[in-house]
């Protein structure tokens, strides 16, 4: 039965799995500005623009193209599903996927799927890219970077005794979880972006409550999805 109340945590795996969202949680807000995330960012914000594309498909719009820029910004194109939902989409689904990956850390199959199925869609959205913008930005060189880094990883897991494939989907589990927080910070409160997806769902909202207000309201949640991926990942861990 799954330990639920948490009895005798923290074991030693336990203890590693949250000393190590610590240290990747310092790392990357230490690092955030530098060039050094720049990979992981628009891979990120890639994720980000996948969400609206999903929730626009899942109430029967249609993807009219994805848009990842040099500058770590996105936009996605779509006609047609119920605006309302798509909207949030993007800042929820990067906690969302956080926590897919978080979780998928714990276990070293887990972590095989989730690598697995990160590569091919990756792979996947760059054969798309090419009636999309993604490809003619450059941003595909570091896809395919991204997806080269991936594999080396990966054949250094399966073949020597470096064993860093979970702490990788990990560190992309972390980067996710905070993409969705710092990204409201920057858009709504250090600076205020009238075209950001909060500020157009205050447009649309008959509730009293402006772009900012919605702003906090997605950054919580998107906290309370990482306090569950690493409370889950304890319990899974235990």
């Amino acid at each position: 039965m799954a330990n639920w109340e948490l009895k005798n945590c923290c074991k030693h795996e336990q203890v590693v799995f949250l000393a190590t969202i610590g240290v990747f949680t310092v790392v990357i807000l230490l690092l955030w500005r530098t060039f050094l995330l720049t990979p992981f960012k628009l891979i990120t914000v890639f994720l980000h623009e996948a969400s609206h594309a999903i929730a626009c498909k899942l109430t029967c719009g249609q993807v009219e193209g994805i848009r990842v820029n040099a500058d770590e910004g996105g936009v996605t194109q779509t006609r047609g599903g119920v605006y309302w939902l798509i909207l949030p989409a993007g800042y929820l689904g990067s906690s969302f996927w956080g926590m897919v990956f978080i979780l998928a850390s714990t276990n070293l199959l887990t972590s095989r799927i989730a690598a697995g199925c990160f590569a091919v869609a990756l792979i996947v959205v760059l054969f798309i890219a090419k009636n999309w913008t993604l490809r003619g930005l450059c941003i595909g060189e570091y896809f395919y970077g991204f997806i080269i880094c991936l594999a080396i990883i990966w054949v250094l897991q399966e073949t020597t005794k470096v064993r860093i494939l979970r702490f990788f989907i990990l560190f992309m589990g972390v980067m996710n979880s905070l993409f969705s927080v710092y990204d409201i910070y920057d858009d709504l409160i250090s600076r205020r972006v009238h075209s950001s997806d909060a500020e157009k769902f205050a447009e649309i909202c008959p509730c009293p409550c402006n772009g900012v207000g919605w702003g906090v309201i997605w950054g919580m949640i998107s906290f309370i999805f990482l306090a569950a991926a690493m409370y889950l990942g304890l319990v899974i861990l235990s």
